[in-house]
C-alpha cells in the first residue's frame, strides 16, 4: 500500500475536522501549555484560509484546575474533580480565546453530558448549535461538563466524546493530538525499537492488543480508548488520525498530506447517522431472545424484528427504548429501539402479528423492532 497517497487522497476531501487534544498536550507540570495552544490556532488560522472548518474536543480542564489549586495529590473523589473542573474550564476558556483572538477569530464554548447525546431532541439541539457557530465562523470548544458530571451521565472520556463530536457534526476527518507519534507496533515506553504504523484499514483483536493503558499522568484515555473511538469514527464513515500534538505546525502538516501519525481509514460501508446514534449514544434497557430464525433473517438478511421470533424479554423499558437482541447462546447480535413496552412485549411474545390486535387489543406497528431502527453488530 502507497501509504502517502492514500493519506492524500483521504484528506483531499476533507473540508470539517474535529480536533481532539488530550490532557498531556494541552497542560505542562506549571498549568496550561499556552505555546501549544498558539501554535494550534496559527495552524487552524492557516487551514481556515484554506476552506476548512474546525471543532475542538479538548481535555485540561480538571488538570487546569488541579494545578491552580497546587492539589499536589491531584483531584481523587468525584467533587473534588467537579470542583478542579470548575476552576480549570473558565482558564481553559480564557487560555484558547485568547490564542486564537491573535488572529480575530471568536470561539465559543459547549459542556455536554451523556444525557445531552441520548435524547435525540438534546442531541439535535446540540447538533444545530454547532451548525450555527460554523456559520458564525465561531470555533466550538467542546467538553464533557466534569463540573456536574456523575457515573450515570458519564461519557467515559474525551476520545470517546471526541469521536461522538465527529458524527454529530458529520465531520470529514477526526484529528486526535496525544503525547506519542501514533500507534506503534509495540510498547514505545519499553521497547525503544518500537515502529509507528502509518495505515490502519480495520480494527482487528490482534490490534487492540498493541494498545496499553494510559500514557500520562493526567488523563483519562489511553491507546485503547482511542482504538475505541477510532472505532465509532470509521463505522460512522470518519477517518481518525492519531498523532503528536506537540510539535510544530502538526495540524498544518497532517492536512497537507505528510505521513504524520497513524490514519485510520472509514469502514467500507458507512453506517447512517440515524443508526450511529442507536448504537453509541443509547445505553440499552433491556433485551429480547429470539430464536434461530429470527437471528438469521436479523444478521443476514436485514429485516425487521417480528413478534414471532422472539422467545423472552428481560427487563423493564417502555416503547421507544434502545434494548439489546440477543440469541439463544448469549450472543448480542444487535441493538435497537422498540416499538412495544416490556409489558406488551411479554404479551406478544411468539405471536404472528396479525394477532396483535387480538392479544392487545390495539397493534401500533407490525414489528417489535423495525430494520431502519435496528443496528446488527
Amino acid at each position: 500500500m502507497d501509504h502517502l497517497s492514500v493519506r492524500k487522497d483521504i484528506l483531499g476531501h476533507v473540508r470539517r475536522v474535529v480536533v481532539k487534544l488530550g490532557s498531556s498536550v494541552v497542560t505542562t507540570e506549571n498549568g496550561l501549555d499556552r505555546k501549544m495552544m498558539k501554535n494550534l490556532a496559527h495552524d487552524i488560522h492557516e487551514m481556515r484560509n484554506a476552506g476548512k472548518e474546525f471543532i475542538i474536543v479538548s481535555s485540561g480542564a480538571i488538570a487546569a484546575g488541579v494545578r491552580r489549586l497546587g492539589l499536589k495529590e491531584g483531584a481523587r473523589t468525584i467533587p473534588q474533580k467537579q470542583a478542579a473542573a470548575s476552576i480549570g474550564q473558565s482558564r481553559l476558556m480564557s487560555a484558547y480565546d485568547e490564542a486564537f483572538g491573535r488572529y480575530d477569530i471568536r470561539v465559543g464554548q459547549l459542556l455536554l453530558t451523556r444525557d445531552d447525546l441520548t435524547h435525540r431532541q438534546r442531541y439535535l439541539n446540540a447538533r444545530n448549535t454547532l451548525m450555527t457557530l460554523l456559520a458564525w465562523g465561531v470555533v466550538p470548544i467542546i467538553n464533557e461538563n466534569d463540573t456536574v458530571v456523575v457515573d450515570e451521565i458519564k461519557l467515559g472520556d474525551n476520545d470517546n466524546l471526541s469521536a461522538l463530536v465527529a458524527v454529530l457534526a458529520s465531520a470529514d476527518l477526526l484529528i486526535t493530538l496525544t503525547d506519542i507519534e501514533g500507534l506503534m507496533d509495540c510498547d514505545p515506553r519499553v521497547n525503544c525499537d518500537a515502529c509507528l504504523i502509518p495505515v490502519v484499514e480495520d480494527i482487528t483483536p490482534e490490534l487492540k492488543g498493541l494498545a496499553g493503558g494510559t500514557s500520562s499522568g493526567v488523563g483519562r484515555g489511553g491507546m485503547a480508548s482511542k482504538l475505541e473511538a477510532a472505532s465509532k469514527a470509521r463505522m460512522s464513515g470518519v477517518p481518525m488520525i492519531i498523532t503528536r500534538g506537540k510539535v510544530e505546525n502538526v495540524i498544518v502538516r497532517t492536512l497537507s498530506g505528510e505521513l504524520c501519525g497513524t490514519l485510520i481509514l472509514p469502514a467500507k460501508e458507512k453506517m447512517s447517522a440515524r443508526k450511529s446514534w442507536i448504537r453509541y449514544n443509547l445505553r440499552p434497557e433491556g433485551a429480547l431472545r429470539v430464536d434461530s430464525g429470527a437471528a438469521k433473517a436479523l444478521t443476514h438478511g436485514g429485516k425487521s424484528l417480528l413478534p414471532i421470533g422472539i422467545i423472552d424479554v428481560e427487563g423493564s423499558f417502555d416503547d421507544g427504548a434502545a434494548v439489546d437482541v440477543i440469541d439463544q447462546n448469549d450472543n448480542k447480535i444487535a441493538v435497537g429501539l422498540v416499538n412495544y413496552s416490556s409489558e406488551e412485549m411479554k404479551r406478544i411474545v411468539g405471536r404472528q402479528t396479525a394477532e396483535i390486535d387480538w392479544v392487545l387489543g390495539y397493534r401500533r406497528y407490525d414489528e417489535a423492532i423495525h430494520a431502519d431502527n435496528l443496528v446488527v453488530l
